[in-house]
């Protein structure tokens, strides 16, 4: 007994040791996780060094297996946006309903003409292969960074496809097992399953958020845990009124608690990623330790064919066809084509089939799991190390993404905005001051006289299809809250603010997601002043080999004496804002502000008392003085 129990412990152990190893490496590497996951599991499992034997934990495998699944899909419902979801919900809907189906009729056919499967074991297998795993979706799309439609869309499959799936697997394998073929009756206990456990998730859902709001007696660490019991609690009970409801009831749960809002989601939302980290992690090396090689092996290439089928032709058909109506282009379409890795859930459910079908006599169980896990390296390795390289090549990366929204309208942003206006591309200001509004009216800038803490107000700004966020008020506080919001509510692709040195801020910043704007302590206030009385000059110049090094020297001497300021930063074509981090290279366009503080009346001589603000070319290293060449952009800085 007391053997048993050690050895327990130590499989638990060694797995948790294994799976954060894998995660770490992975983060290193900057590939999906999920490879290490399943080379570690092998390498620790049956057919390595036996160091993990999932048969030890018998029936409760099955119970971690359902817990943690729970725990993912919970923490991926919370996870979606909601308002990036509105704009390709139709697509998802149709994803989730006839590219289901579709999924299913043509894995099937792959499964039974190129596999050489029984009929049933093929449905079997395509019922297993319909959802695409928010596990490997999620941090797949981190690393890639691609347009905002193209991630909701991704996303949003991912979670809500997999409830879906499982009890579609569910109902298929009854059938294997039962002989029941009605597909009316299959349908109809998949839309009871599904409602029940999305009415169970809505009311659930709603009432945990409601008790998270108004429970302020509570500590945010014990905030985290309620919702961790409440979860795993609807879970229970929509598994004992309808066996396999409870996924959609965790889904929607999540769902739910983000709808209505907590307070410090963000904490949450931090929490629950760790776990479901921890269980993705344990989940695979579990599952991966009883993967046995030579099943795979002994598949033959008509299993290969059967998933290179399933990736370049059943996908590309399904997306296709689901996203017909929408406003996705070619691009968009072709990389959510490219991209749809299998993860934990096709994993778990084929290998709790493997061991029912093997009970209960049936051949085929242990080829199942094969081809599954087969499918689930050949998608991840294949999707996942092409991903970023893809999305670059047919320029659906966030980082394509224009326009800006910048709040507070003072003589700096205005410039900034109308140097934005001058490439085409869409600027809009917000504020909360009426005259400052109405300069930036009077510059021809689109304008919000609203708080920008208002998310309703960012997203008629357009925020969530515009590529950067700008705080710069006068309040450098002020700024890292709005940006924070921003980025929590729309996630735009570059997210900056104005904000003092950290040693004398009490806001700490995430340094990930929110980049200090220009230079560190910019004293704006000063340089308004410098803009108003019109002594500065608006300058560009262009870094080149040879005497890179000696350009930035010259550059960040200028920026330490307080005479300039870069602004803009334009790169392979795209204009950006320039973060005070930002690693200046060779073929950089930098648009800046040098202090010119040349008396008044020298500038009412040669000309308009108050001329435009004229960007010029102005080579800013050079042994001779600095020769001024006009260009074609003439901004006004009032």
């Amino acid at each position: 007994m007391e053997t048993s129990s050690f050895h327990i412990t130590l499989l638990m152990v060694i797995t948790v040791i294994a799976g954060i190893t894998a995660q770490v490496l992975a983060d290193y590497l900057k590939v999906p996780a999920i490879v290490f996951l399943l080379l570690f599991g092998i390498l620790v499992g049956n057919d390595g060094l036996s160091l993990v034997q999932p048969s030890l934990l018998g029936s409760g495998l099955e119970v971690i297996v359902s817990l943690s699944v729970a725990l993912i899909l919970f923490e991926g419902g919370l996870s979606l946006d909601l308002r990036a979801l509105g704009q390709v919900s139709g697509s998802i809907r149709n994803l989730v309903t006839f590219g289901t189906l579709i999924t299913l009729m043509g894995a099937g056919m792959a499964a039974h003409w190129l596999g050489e499967f029984p009929w049933p074991i093929a449905f079997l297998y395509a019922s297993l292969v319909v959802v695409t795993g928010p596990t490997v979706i999620g941090p797949l799309l981190k690393q890639v960074s691609v347009d905002r439609q193209v991630s909701a869309l991704l996303e949003g499959e991912g979670v809500l496809i997999d409830p879906v799936g499982a009890i579609l697997a569910v109902l298929v394998l009854n059938v294997v097992l039962n002989g029941n073929t009605d597909p009316l009756e299959i349908m109809g206990q998949l839309l009871l399953r599904l409602s029940i456990g999305a009415g169970i998730g809505v009311i659930g859902g709603a009432i945990l958020g409601w008790f998270l709001k108004t429970a302020q007696f509570m500590s945010e660490e014990l905030k985290n845990l309620v919702v961790l019991a409440a979860l795993w609690g609807l879970f229970d009970v929509a598994e004992l009124l309808m066996s396999e409801s409870g996924l959609m009831t965790t889904v929607v749960t999540g769902m739910m608690v983000r709808y209505v809002g907590i307070p410090d989601m963000r904490q949450l939302l931090r929490f629950k990623g760790q776990l479901t980290i921890l269980a993705v992690s344990v989940l695979f090396i579990l599952l991966a330790a009883d993967l046995s090689l030579d099943s795979i092996v002994a598949l033959g290439w008509g299993s290969v064919l059967t998933v290179l089928a399933l990736m370049w032709v059943v996908r590309p058909i399904n997306i296709w066809i689901c996203t017909l109506k929408s406003n996705l282009n070619w691009r968009q379409k072709l990389f959510a084509s490219w991209v749809s890795p299998r993860g934990i859930v096709s994993a778990s459910v084929a290998s709790l089939f493997a061991i029912l079908l093997t009970q209960r006599g049936i051949n085929g169980g242990d080829s199942i799991k094969a081809l599954v896990f087969l499918t689930i390296i050949m998608t991840v390795v294949i999707q996942g190390l092409t991903a970023q390289w893809m999305a670059k090549t047919l320029g659906v990366t966030s980082i394509s993404v224009t326009g800006a929204v910048i709040v507070g309208s003072n003589p700096l942003s205005r410039l900034i905005g109308k140097l934005f206006q001058e490439r085409d591309e869409l600027v809009v200001m917000i504020d909360t001051d009426t005259e400052a509004c109405e300069k930036a009216r009077q510059q021809g800038l689109t304008v919000y006289q609203s708080s920008a803490l208002d998310p309703n107000v960012l997203e008629e700004a357009g925020l969530e299809s515009i590529g950067t966020f700008l705080a710069m008020t006068s309040n450098g506080e002020v700024n890292v809250v709005l940006a924070e919001r921003a980025n929590t509510e729309f996630k735009p692709p570059r997210v900056l603010a104005l904000f003092p040195g950290e040693p004398q801020t009490k806001t700490t910043v995430n340094r990930e997601k929110i980049q200090q704007a220009f230079i560190p302590d910019l004293p704006l206030k000063q340089w308004n002043s410098y803009l108003e009385d019109r002594e500065v000059k608006l300058g560009e110049t262009v870094l080149r080999e040879p005497g890179l090094e000696f350009q930035r020297a010259h550059l960040q001497a200028l920026i330490r004496s307080g005479e300039l300021i870069p602004l803009l930063l334009e790169r392979n074509g795209n204009l950006q804002v320039i973060p005070a981090s930002e690693s200046w290279q060779a073929g950089d366009q930098i648009i800046y502000l040098l202090h010119d503080p040349k008396p008044q009346l020298l500038k009412r001589l040669s000309g308009s008392e108050k001329p435009d603000l004229t960007l010029e070319k102005h080579p800013v290293v050079e042994e001779v003085p600095l020769v001024i060449e006009p260009q074609k952009y003439k901004v006004s800085a009032g």
